[in-house]
């Protein structure tokens, strides 16, 4: 099992996806009443691009510039042990989430995040679901592409596999950790995932539409595999409920931005009106309300 995992990373990323899918589509939550005709192109095309695009792009092109500058550093950190090759990537690619997800809820790279929080449903569908900019920028792609240019790539495919285990249970409407709030015995696990790592509840919150119900939490609840970093930044916020709409309130006043605007943004800006993707400053809306800018 291990050899195949190491092997074959991205069957198991994908069986993942499958499997949380499944259970959606046996609850009928896969498919949500409040969706719209640009959520599917926008999902596809963006999970296409990272996978076959983006990702492979950066690995390359990390490799090229490694072996033509530094081609002593190839491998050079291979003998360092297994546990501090992942405290490595947690670092460096997680860690590194975590603020690069935070600072996209600035005025500055707003426009590249917008797209994920306009998915006015959870689902595993949304994992991907993100501006084209967004991950061609991200520090975490690049400095894991490094550490597997630098010899970690023993340990990467296993690092990747429950990291996507872990987001895919945080946006999935199957709602896993609902199990363990109901029942007194299994609260202390539910504790204990909860303070380590990123949970239905949890994520939920950050996608929620209205803030002033105790649940919704836009300015915080930013970690990918871990919770840890929000809690030691001070911007955790725990309620073990679900909100009661996700989504962009513009969305509903305005109707939903064209996918390949949402995807290509700023080669290509929105006509729609009170836009943030037309590149025009005050114009931007935050879940439950239209106001100035972009949610803080």
């Amino acid at each position: 099992m291990l050899e195949f995992v190491a092997q074959h990373p991205t069957v198991c990323i994908a069986v993942i996806m499958l499997s949380f899918a499944f259970c959606e589509w046996r609850s009928g939550t896969l498919r949500s009443r409040y969706g719209t005709r640009e959520d599917a192109p926008l999902e596809g095309a963006i999970t296409l691009l990272f996978g076959a695009v983006i990702y492979p792009g950066v690995i390359f092109g990390i490799s090229t510039i490694g072996r033509a500058w530094l081609p002593q550093a190839e491998g050079a950190l291979a003998h360092l042990p297994w546990w501090q090759m992942v405290l490595l990537f947690l670092l460096l690619d997680d860690f590194t989430q975590y603020w690069w997800h935070r600072a996209s809820h600035t005025p500055l790279l707003w426009p590249l995040h917008r797209a994920h929080h306009s998915a006015p449903y959870m689902s595993v569908r949304v994992v991907y679901r993100n501006n084209f900019f967004y991950y061609a920028l991200m520090p975490g792609v690049w400095l894991s592409s490094a550490l597997v240019y630098l010899g970690l790539g023993a340990v990467y495919p296993f690092y990747l596999v429950v990291k996507l285990a872990v987001i895919c249970g945080a946006h999935s409407e199957t709602r896993w950790d609902a199990v363990l709030y109901r029942h007194r015995a299994l609260r202390p696990i539910a504790w204990l995932l909860e303070h380590t790592i990123s949970t239905p509840a949890t994520h939920f919150a950050h996608h929620a539409m209205f803030q002033d119900d105790g649940v919704g939490f836009y300015k915080g609840n930013f970690g990918n595999l871990l919770f840890v970093w929000d809690q030691l930044f001070g911007t955790a916020h725990f309620s073990r409920r679900y909100p009661e709409r996700v989504g962009l309130a513009e969305d509903v006043a305005y109707g939903a931005e064209r996918w390949w605007v949402q995807l290509w943004y700023p080669l290509v800006k929105s006509r729609r009106r009170c836009s943030t993707l037309a590149g025009l400053a005050g114009t931007e809306t935050s879940p439950g309300r239209i106001v100035a800018m972009t949610p803080g």
